[in-house]
């Protein structure tokens, strides 16, 4: 299916969502607040908030708010980090036990600056989740640690329920948004965990709308798939501001659905494929779908 791009400017019916305001997202909400911890739901304005947070589901993001990176597509500040937080695991594990969460994604800004691009941190918050709460499945999405693969064995060997590294677009745009990535690197890294612990389900995530063409999107899947990746989310990506780069396009929700079975016949356990899709998005769906051909 092609379909004829829509004005950029305007947006379409199926991206307009309402403001969340059920009793459990709220009680979650103050929770956190509390806690001083940053989520991933809040800092990214992700659409889909109301509904994971009502179901128990967080994303949570460590190692501080700045960023080493500074990637056309993000809203996150970058600069130079100030420190770092050794108590933020344990806090993190504290609010997580209290809040009896289900299952919780821990992510992080780059830490380029840090001499294990911030591993040990990602490894005790796991650690300290599963002492907390050991009901709760722990998710990372982690960086590329600059392809130091001792840092994500540190990571892998704390026992996450799943490793999630974002491809984010296709080669030929990778750079012109991810100047201070690498395409292969990201695909080794997928590879390497899947190699290194086969029990772990590998996940990536893709946005849609940076330039792209539908095949260069269909090469980027088998790429992951030829990596080894388990679990694929696709979803629109809307430009923050006006200094981030220019979206292309808006997906129809039936391309969404075309991704989908594509990535399904390509031999992904899932795939997570839709306008407001993020990498968090039915999580634990995804983890469930995976354990059922990965056990």
């Amino acid at each position: 299916m092609t379909s004829e791009p829509l004005p950029v400017r305007r947006l379409p019916d199926w991206l307009k969502v309402q403001m969340p305001g059920s009793p459990g997202f709220l009680d979650l909400r103050k929770k956190l607040r509390m806690a001083e911890l940053s989520t991933v739901c809040e800092e990214a304005h992700c659409p889909n908030i109301g509904e994971c947070w009502d179901k128990k589901s967080a994303t949570f993001m460590i190692l501080g708010e700045v960023c080493t990176r500074a990637c056309r597509y993000c809203a996150v500040t970058s600069g130079k980090p100030a420190g770092l937080d050794l108590e933020e695991p344990g806090r993190l594990g504290r609010t997580v036990g209290q809040l009896g969460l289900r299952y919780c994604v821990i992510t992080s800004v780059d830490r380029d600056d840090l001499p294990d691009g911030g591993a040990w941190v990602f490894a005790e918050s796991i650690r300290q989740v599963h002492e907390r709460l050991p009901t709760c499945e722990v998710e990372v999405l982690i960086p590329d640690f600059q392809g130091h693969w001792v840092d994500l064995g540190t990571v892998l060997d704390a026992g996450p329920a799943v490793l999630n590294h974002n491809i984010e677009t296709v080669r030929r745009v990778f750079k012109a948004v991810r100047a201070k990535g690498d395409y292969d690197l990201s695909l080794e890294l997928l590879k390497v965990s899947k190699k290194s612990h086969p029990h772990i389900p590998t996940k990536s995530g893709i946005m849609v709308g940076l330039g792209e063409t539908r095949q260069e999107l269909s090469q980027t899947m088998n790429d992951l798939r030829a990596a080894g990746v388990d679990l694929l989310t696709v979803g629109q990506y809307l430009r923050p501001s006006k200094g981030h780069v220019e979206m292309d396009r808006f997906y129809h929700p039936l391309e969404f659905k075309e991704i989908e079975d594509e990535g399904m016949e390509l031999g992904f356990k899932h795939v997570a494929s839709g306008p407001l899709v993020r990498s968090s998005y039915h999580a634990e769906d995804q983890l469930d779908a995976a354990r059922g051909v990965l056990a």
